[in-house]
């Protein structure tokens, strides 16, 4: 209840309901089970049952959110849940950009008026007196002003006329500005300064030194447990066709700094530098063992050897090959974004079907905007919630070339 998890808005979307269930039980779990080791209540407990209460628990959490989640938005769509009762005020143009941009009612949002402004001060006093008063009869829960920001003398009017009415205030951001290329925005305060903070890392000092604490400790026992796995691919490779075991190529890591990126060989090419053509599906070049590796993800695991060397994460945006990524960068707004954080072996977009060839502008721009997602949303939990994906969702292993 104290992360507002359970709030109707909560609820009103259905992306992110999974891991949200994953990391509500994950922590409820830890720590019903540091709880049992403390008070010594849980030494004859089995390691089979504890998975089984782990997966019976967050299979009826997954499912009495999605009940909820449907429930909700199934109400919403007819308001007979409401999240929120709203006032729009402004002028004309940008109140019908407002209402024609967001889909209020999807989002359990019930328009109890709106209130069209004229650009004449004489005008602005009375038609503001009168909107607010229908205010103070109406009680929206929120009023949100639709006027553009250069318009500092009618927000002064509004502002000290809704300030007597006891609703929150918003002041919305026209949907073609620059500012609206940012996933986050909201108020900061240094010392004396106020500012509108555009940009801000989700990762947290202390979270940038826990995810790399996780990253060597995760990436050392998954060489040790699959080293034997590891040989084996690595003789079928050579054994199938002419050629090293591993692929190495130069691409881009944490603020464009170049490292030497490992995988499995998977292709007949050996590819790098000034042109590098992409895989595609059926490709003459992918090899047989190779077409099974990169099925499967398997190609990827010497990338394990960067994690533990820093110049990767488990978890990030997957690197491109250095020639697409000056393709790709004045081709999508933000994509350089994506070397604000380290590289990952897996990533959000991939665990979400993203993968295999960016042969159009909309399969990549997908693909940055998940990555961006990821950057503006980042937790340890979400990571966590990234790798159950890789290994057990079905979608993390589609798309592959």
């Amino acid at each position: 209840m104290t992360r507002r998890g359970y709030k109707i808005s909560a609820f009103l979307d259905a992306s992110g309901q999974a891991q949200k269930a994953f990391s509500i039980w994950a922590m409820s779990f830890l720590a019903a089970a540091t709880f049992g080791f403390l008070a010594k209540a849980i030494e004859d407990s089995s390691r089979g049952a504890f998975l089984s209460m782990f997966v019976t628990g967050i299979s009826a959490l997954f499912a009495a959110r999605a009940a909820t989640t449907l429930f909700v938005r199934r109400h919403a769509n007819n308001n007979g849940i409401l999240a929120a009762r709203i006032m729009v005020v402004g002028f004309q143009k940008d109140v019908n950009a407002f209402l024609r941009h967001h889909n209020l009612t999807n989002q359990g949002m019930m328009v109890t008026g709106t209130k069209t402004l004229h650009d004449s001060t004489a005008q602005l006093e009375t038609e503001l007196a009168d909107v607010t008063e229908t205010a103070r009869r109406l009680i929206p829960d929120d009023i949100y002003l639709a006027v553009p920001w250069t318009r500092t003398d009618v927000i002064e009017h509004c502002t000290n006329a809704f300030l007597r009415v006891p609703s929150s205030l918003h002041l919305v951001m026209d949907p073609n500005s620059a500012l609206s290329r940012f996933a986050i925005t909201q108020m900061a305060t240094r010392g004396s300064i106020s500012s509108l903070r555009l940009r801000c890392y989700a990762m947290s000092s202390f979270g940038m030194v826990l995810k790399r604490l996780f990253d060597i400790v995760v990436s050392l026992v998954a060489l040790a447990f699959l080293s034997p796995l590891l040989v084996v691919v690595a003789a079928a490779i050579r054994l199938e066709s002419r050629g090293p075991a591993l692929f190495v190529q130069t691409r881009h890591g944490f603020n464009k700094v170049p490292f030497r990126i490992m995988k499995f060989r998977s292709m007949y090419a050996m590819e790098d530098g000034h042109t590098v053509r992409q895989a595609t599906s059926n490709d003459p070049r992918i090899t047989g063992v190779g077409r099974i590796l990169r099925k499967y993800n398997l190609d990827e695991l010497p990338q394990l050897i960067n994690v533990l060397r820093g110049e990767m994460s488990l978890v990030g945006p997957r690197p491109h090959a250095i020639v697409h990524d000056r393709q790709f960068e004045p081709e999508v707004v933000l994509y350089a974004r994506r070397h604000n954080v380290k590289p990952g072996i897996t990533g959000w977009a991939q665990v979400n079907g993203l993968r295999g060839e960016t042969d159009t502008p909309e399969k990549i721009a997908k693909r940055v905007q998940y990555d961006l997602y990821y950057i503006d949303h980042w937790s340890f939990v979400f990571d966590i919630w990234i790798m159950f994906l890789t290994i057990f969702s079905r979608r993390a292993y589609t798309n592959a070339a």
